[in-house]
C-alpha cells in the first residue's frame, strides 16, 4: 500500500494478515520497503505465531526477491504469488487493506514517518482486539 505524509513524501505499508484468523499480524511502515524489511517483519510474526504453511503475496519486487523466497523455503513455508492485476486472489489481505484505508488512512494526515508508524500500530491493535468482526470471533 502507498500513502504520503503531509509534506508529500511517500509512505509504503506492508500488511501481514493471517488467512485463517483474519488477524493482522503486522503492518510495516517505511519510506521504502525492501526484501530485508519483508524478512524482518515475517520473522517477527513467525516468532510470535509460528511458521505458516505458505506466504501469499503480490508480485512486488521486495516480496518476490530470491532472498525472501529462499529464506521462506529453508523454513519450510511455500511462497504463493497472485497473478499480476488479480487482487481478488489475495482477497483477505485486500479486504483488510480496504478497511485500513477507509477507517484510518483516508481521514488521517501524518506529519512524520514515526507518527504514521505509531498511529497505524494503534489502529492495528484496535482492529485485532476491539473492533467487531465476524472472522475473529
Amino acid at each position: 500500500m502507498h500513502h504520503t505524509t503531509e509534506d508529500g513524501r511517500s509512505l509504503r505499508l506492508m500488511t501481514l494478515v493471517d488467512e485463517f484468523s483474519r488477524q493482522c499480524l503486522a503492518i510495516k511502515v517505511g519510506r521504502r520497503l525492501n526484501s530485508m524489511d519483508v524478512i524482518e517483519t515475517l520473522a517477527d510474526a513467525m516468532l510470535a505465531h509460528g511458521i505458516p504453511e505458505h506466504a501469499r503475496s503480490d508480485n512486488g519486487a521486495e516480496m518476490t526477491a530470491n532472498i525472501v523466497r529462499d529464506w521462506l523455503g529453508r523454513l519450510g513455508a511455500k511462497t504463493l504469488f497472485i497473478a499480476p492485476d488479480s487482487p481478488w486472489e489475495n482477497g483477505y489481505c485486500e479486504s483488510f487493506n480496504g478497511k485500513l484505508r477507509d477507517e484510518l488512512l483516508n481521514g488521517e494526515l501524518f506529519y512524520s514517518l514515526k507518527e504514521a508508524q505509531v498511529v497505524i500500530e494503534q489502529w492495528r491493535q484496535h482492529y485485532n482486539t476491539q473492533r467487531p468482526h465476524s472472522s475473529l470471533g
